[in-house]
């Protein structure tokens, strides 16, 4: 094989760093091949050369200065696996700049600058990949931005993180709290020490922020998204949304308004019914469901998270950038031409679940059910639970939107014969 090799400075030498050495090592040959050319690790930039690692690194491959890694003449590409916005984005304009193409799995990065990136990138001519930013080794992006660009998407419906996804599977199967689940994630690897992150939906936020901008061809940042997390989910909602034949999700929600305008971008736990395709995803597992106009419906699952699933990804990028090098072609673009306007999340119109702790009297109902007529949301469904002081009204309504939702519930907060506004839930999937 005559073609020069592709060479690589690798930033951050975890979890997933790691995993990719592994496995430039040991599919060299065969990467090699779908390429037509080598792919040579040239450096491995961490914070501190001394520590130990999970596979091993020549010595004198090894530095703690990353910036002068990035920049050196001999790079062509830059796989970044350190996360955070900082010192990310400066490493990687810098390499950019200097004419490196760019593979990065860093949601958060793109969240916020992805279009700061791509336009360094098209300026200096140079690819940006990030397949692995968002569901791990699950095939998504790609499709998105290639296998359907002759086609319009009108809706992504995901669950995109898989901490939150164990925690609610656990909650669900054994009736757990959230507390009890969240200590299980820990204890087993699959939450953090610090779980914010995860269970208050700013990873998959992040997520949403980026499957949008591709499915949408709009630029949608990380503040355009409204989140949500899973820290208020209780048991009694659990058990409510299987009595329901329902089951909790923290779903990201990316879907095209009905007047093809704009788009609203969202992430928050709701009910899906167990009819629906996500519905079966337990576990850490990672899926997508996509609704376009003639493909239809598809679906993308899979391992969402992890080492070896999220190197997969990487490696996936770099066949792609090695291949782009050696004919002198680019990557795809970014595609922002729709610039559709993000609409707020008062706009959204889904279906909810409301349960209302309530005096039991004579007049309850019909007042119950005034506050809903009077802000124009029509009720599916309305039955009582318990009598006395423990009596509940569990509402399930058609679609609405959230502003008028929002206005229902803080109609009924203010109602005599109401104690409290227990649960608030949106019903997707229907």
């Amino acid at each position: 094989m005559g073609a020069q090799p592709l060479r690589i400075a690798l930033l951050g030498c975890g979890v997933v760093g790691s995993e990719v050495v592994r496995l430039l090592g040991s599919q060299g040959e065969d990467l090699a091949a779908r390429i037509g050319a080598p792919l040579e690790l040239v450096g491995v930039g961490v914070r501190d050369v001394s520590a130990p690692r999970r596979v091993t690194v020549p010595p004198d491959l090894l530095t703690d200065d990353l910036g002068s890694l990035v920049v050196r003449q001999d790079v062509d590409v830059v796989v970044e696996l350190i996360g955070g916005i900082e010192p990310a984005r400066t490493l990687l304009m810098q390499a950019i700049r200097r004419g490196a193409s760019v593979v990065t799995a860093n949601k958060a990065l793109l969240a916020e600058h992805g279009a700061e990136l791509y336009s360094a990138a098209d300026e200096a001519g140079v690819d940006l990949y990030y397949e692995a930013s968002v569901a791990g080794a699950i095939p998504l992006l790609r499709p998105l931005r290639e296998s359907l660009a002759g086609d319009n998407v009108n809706r992504v419906l995901g669950i995109v993180n898989g901490t939150t996804n164990y925690i609610l599977t656990k909650m669900d199967e054994t009736g757990a709290s959230f507390a009890d689940a969240l200590a299980e994630a820990q204890a087993l690897g699959y939450a953090e020490a610090d779980p914010t992150a995860d269970v208050e939906g700013y990873d998959a936020a992040a997520k949403a922020a980026i499957l949008a901008g591709l499915a949408f061809h709009t630029r949608v940042t990380l503040s355009d998204v409204y989140r949500e997390g899973i820290t208020a989910v209780s048991a009694g909602d659990v058990a409510t949304a299987q009595a329901m034949g329902h089951v909790i999700k923290l779903l990201a929600i990316c879907e095209r308004s009905t007047d093809g305008r704009g788009v609203s971008v969202r992430v928050h736990p709701a009910m899906i019914p167990l009819t629906h395709p996500l519905a079966g995803v337990r576990e850490a597992y990672n899926a997508v469901f996509v609704e376009s106009e003639a493909a239809g419906q598809l679906m993308f699952y899979g391992r969402g998270a992890g080492g070896s699933p999220t190197a997969s990804a990487v490696l996936g990028d770099l066949v792609a950038v090695g291949r782009n090098r050696l004919s002198g072609g680019r990557g795809p673009r970014e595609s922002a031409y729709a610039d559709l306007e993000v609409r707020p999340l008062g706009e959204a119109f889904t279906r909810y679940y409301i349960g209302i702790d309530v005096a039991d009297k004579a007049g309850v109902l019909a007042t119950v059910a005034q506050t809903f007529a009077a802000h124009d949301v029509s009720i599916e469904t309305l039955r009582q639970d318990g009598r006395g002081d423990a009596a509940a009204l569990l509402v399930v309504t058609h679609k609405a939107t959230e502003a008028a939702l929002a206005g229902v519930v803080e109609d009924l907060r203010a109602l005599d014969v109401v104690r409290a506004v227990a649960s608030v839930m949106r019903v997707e999937g229907e």
